[in-house]
This record gives structure tokens, sequence and C-alpha cells, in this order.
């Protein structure tokens, strides 16, 4: 009798999977939020804002540092983007191409120009070219050099996306554009390019961010201070002030760009989604 009473008595369960992860990120949270308390009451709030939150020194800034310094960036940023975009379907092309030394010299192309730091390309557009090619301007100046420095680095990294993205299209296209009487090369530039670039534009807006933060790399051309971009005039402001406001300023004026920028990449990967579904 006792035994029988012992199996009619219900067993205890654990928890569920369900309550597990619901516990799980309750300790996950009550975690950050202690990390978030411990780091507000151990910083010194006051010696912050007194070298990075100066209002003073930071409308000084105004309205330069949105009508050159960040202008500038853009320009920069734009111009890059345009060479990189141009030189990298070229390569791109070169990389899908049935003659051998094309293909060779489009790999070369992207591993050299994929593994040197962006700064070294800096380095030698300003330094190595003059000396190489004495006498020889680069058209456009600092914009110039500027624009042809990110287009190498950049051309590099968009060569491989829009490579992918043109094969990605269906082969069938090009086989139903050549049945229309398209030659290669028009059915290439009508039917596949546009298809292409609508499955790699996400990946290339975040390559323009990308640009947007190596046009930093500006100061080592040695610009003028009408040729300055939002790092270079943070940074001269902050040497001039002994304080880091600028600098925060300036890091501000990034995000102000990167930040929509950002956005809309996602924007456009989750329309993306939702087209494949």
């Amino acid at each position: 009798m006792a035994d029988t009473d012992v199996r009619l008595q219900p067993k205890k369960k654990g928890l569920t999977r369900r309550q597990k992860r619901s516990l799980s990120r309750g300790v996950q949270y009550v975690v950050f939020v202690a990390v978030l308390i411990a780091f507000a009451v151990a910083a010194d709030w006051d010696r912050l804002a007194n070298q990075f939150a100066q209002g003073d020194i930071a409308r000084q800034m105004f309205p330069d540092v949105i009508t050159l310094a960040l202008k500038n960036t853009v320009l920069y940023t734009v111009s890059g983007f345009v060479v990189g975009l141009v030189l990298g379907m070229v390569i791109a092309l070169m990389r899908l191409s049935s003659v051998g030394p094309y293909r060779w010299l489009a790999g070369v192309y992207i591993e050299i120009f994929r593994g040197l730091p962006a700064l070294l390309i800096f380095i030698f557009i300003g330094v190595a070219v003059p000396l190489a090619f004495p006498g020889t301007e680069i058209p456009g100046g600092t914009y110039g050099k500027v624009a042809l420095a990110l287009g190498l680095v950049a051309a590099a990294y968009m060569a491989e996306t829009i490579r992918a993205g043109i094969q990605a299209v269906p082969k069938g296209q090009m086989e139903a554009a050549r049945s229309l009487g398209f030659s290669p090369a028009r059915a290439m530039v009508s039917i596949i390019i546009p298809q292409a670039f609508r499955i790699i534009l996400p990946p290339l807006t975040n390559e323009l961010v990308l640009l947007f933060k190596d046009s930093s790399l500006v100061l080592f051309l040695g610009v003028t201070l009408e040729e300055r971009e939002l790092s270079k005039f943070g940074r001269d402001l902050a040497s001039q002030t002994a304080n880091s406001t600028p600098i925060l300023v300036a890091g501000l004026c990034y995000l102000l760009v990167t930040i929509p920028l950002g956005f809309v990449v996602r924007r456009m990967e989750a329309k993306a989604q939702e087209a494949v579904k």
C-alpha cells in the first residue's frame, strides 16, 4: 500500500526550456545593469566634463566645423567612393573575364590593396608618386590625391562585392538576353549589372560609411587650413585650447552622417530579405 502511494505522488519537474531562457535573460540584464552602475559610480564625471564638455569651446567651433570640416569630409568621401566604384567595376569585370591575364592582374590588385593598410596608401600617394614622377601633379590637388587614395583602397573591396553580385544574378538572365539578340557586353551592361547592383546596394553603402571614416587619413597628405576634414579640424583646435572638447564635437559630427547611413543599410537589407521570402 505504501509503494502504491509513492507511485501515485506526482514527480517534481525542473524548469522548462522557456523558463530557463527567461531566467538566463534576467541574469544577463542584472549583470549588464550592475556593470553600468559600477561604471557610473567609479567614473570621475567632473574631470570628464571639464576635459570633453566645455560649452564655450564647442561654440567656437561653429559654423566652421560644419561649413568647412564636415563639408570637406563629405567631399573626400564622395570623390573616393566614385573613383572606387568605377575602378572596382573594371576590376570585377576583369575577374570574371575569360582572358587569363586579366583575371591574374585583377586578383593581384585585390590581394595587394586589401592587404595594405589605408595609411600606407595615403603615404604612397603623397610621397612616392611625386618622387616617381617629378614635376607631375595629380589633378584636383589635395582633393584629387584623397579621391585617388580612397578610391584605390575601396576598389579592392568593391570589386569583390560587385563580382559576387554579378554571379548572384541567375544565369538564365544572360541566356534570355542572348536569345533576344543582345551581345554579351550589352547584356552585361543592360541586364546583369543593374540587377547585381540591387543585390549589392547594402554592402556598397557600408563601404561608403567606412570611407567616410577613412577620410581622416587625409592629414598625412599635408593639408591647408581650408582643406582640413573633421579629425584634423578637431585635433588642431584641441591642441590650441588644451582641451578635448573639439575631438568630441568632431566625433558627434561623424555620427550625424554614419548613424543615418547605418539605418539606411538596415532598411535596405530588410527589404532585400523580404523580397527573397
